[in-house]
């Protein structure tokens, strides 16, 4: 971070009540520049139609004109280009584009945001924030639910939590440190902004923040710190007989307890709790369920971050705690893998067998982790049977027989994925 961040952090860490003011100000044409280097140079256009690329062209240009804009106090978010993208359950996801401007701005405020909550957030939330990650969300669950002795599990998942965050309520919660009314107007344009369909309707959002937008990340964690984080640390832990624990990656979260009776008073009182904030747990995704090591097997297990969690015997006869990849994830990433090839046979191999092998390394760099070796090689191995069989079904005669085709394997350097042995620093709960 700059000095000036680095300043507002410590006065955020030395004074947990300290409201900031003139932060507005931050917002210089410094201050863009350095959010340009942060910018996804890969990211799609906004409504628009301009390209990093194209922004880039007259850099200079742009930033000072923003910047004036800025310090006049009459920039005007812009409009917001909906798509959606393709979920593992065969639903869509929405996405909100904003455009270059926007993206500029609000990566600017993100950082002045995150420096100020970075120092309150609680150790159990790993999403959207920079040292962590998804992977420690899931070995800290792994080691805690190991060695901590809980018994009970709720597994929840918050429903539309971007389309449904409350606008009221988020403004409170920004008020609780941020004396800046020119700040909180800002994030009020982006949160009102339009929002254009692909069928070309506009539509002024009455609550939410759209994913894809810069600034939504970190207004998403400050909106469940306030309504879900502190809540489970002030005022559940104190009122439960035994342990408990919760582990959260943004609206994805996991709640452990020691004794049943715990776990079922949190689960009748849970969705009254986020109610309050217009916020509904996905009954798909939520339940209440025992979770001990004296009853293994694959018929009581979770899935959180896509990992799906049981307890197993280990080769000495000890229960142990296992991850795999969740079953839905691993026969939806086969069923893709095995369209993808299969729509990719007739083209030259040098021009889509490296990604075919990014593919598989993005794959085994997320659920490479310790556990999961069967997963990987299952999937790896459908992989190769796919892609041999419609390599050799692109005219009448077979293209390769097993030998030559490794000989094709090794010379594109697609090689069998293994686990990750790097250790991850845990959090103890």
């Amino acid at each position: 971070m700059t000095t000036e961040l680095n300043t507002i952090a410590f006065k955020a860490y030395t004074h947990p009540k300290h409201r900031f003011q003139n932060l507005y100000g931050l917002l210089s044409s410094d201050r863009l520049y350095q959010s340009w280097g942060q910018l996804n140079k890969q990211a799609a256009p906004g409504i628009d139609g301009v390209t990093i690329n194209d922004y880039q062209q007259s850099l200079p240009e742009n930033i000072k004109r923003l910047s004036e804009q800025l310090k006049q106090k009459c920039y005007r978010a812009n409009d917001i280009k909906r798509i959606f993208i393709p979920k593992s359950n065969g639903k869509q996801r929405p996405l909100g584009l904003p455009t270059v401007d926007d993206k500029l701005v609000q990566q600017s405020v993100s950082q002045i945001l995150q420096s100020i909550w970075e120092q309150d957030f609680l150790v159990n939330s790993y999403g959207y924030r920079p040292n962590k990650s998804a992977h420690q969300a899931v070995h800290s669950l792994s080691l805690n639910l190991q060695f901590k002795g809980y018994g009970y599990v709720v597994e929840a998942d918050i429903k539309g939590f971007f389309d449904n965050l409350d606008h009221g309520w988020l403004l409170r919660m920004l008020k609780q440190r941020i004396d800046d009314k020119a700040l909180l107007k800002l994030i009020s344009q982006w949160l009102k902004a339009r929002i254009k369909s692909p069928e070309g309707v506009f539509e002024k959002p009455a609550s939410g923040s759209p994913q894809g937008g810069i600034i939504s990340p970190v207004l998403a964690n400050i909106y469940l710190h306030y309504a879900l984080d502190l809540w489970f640390e002030k005022k559940v832990k104190p009122r439960m007989r035994g342990r408990a624990m919760m582990i959260r990656y943004a609206d994805d979260f996991v709640c452990a307890f020691q004794f049943a009776h715990d776990a079922e008073r949190f689960y009748g009182v849970l969705a009254k709790r986020l109610k309050k904030f217009n916020l509904d747990i996905a009954p798909e995704k939520t339940s209440l369920m025992t979770f001990s090591r004296f009853k293994p097997g694959k018929s009581r297990h979770f899935v959180f971050l896509g990992f799906e969690f049981y307890w197993g015997i280990d080769v000495k006869g000890k229960r142990r705690l296992r991850r795999c990849t969740a079953a839905k994830k691993q026969k939806a990433m086969m069923s893709e893998y095995y369209q993808w090839i299969k729509a990719k046979r007739s083209i030259k191999l040098r021009e889509w067998l490296p990604q075919l092998k990014r593919k598989l390394t993005g794959f085994r760099n997320y659920f490479g982790l310790p556990d999961n070796s069967r997963s990987l090689s299952r999937l790896y191995n459908y992989v190769l049977h796919s892609l041999y069989k419609w390599l050799n079904r692109r005219s009448g005669r077979r293209s390769y027989n097993w030998s030559s085709f490794k000989k094709m394997l090794e010379y594109f350097q697609i090689e069998s994925p293994k686990v990750s042995s790097r250790n991850v620093i845990v959090d103890w709960y």
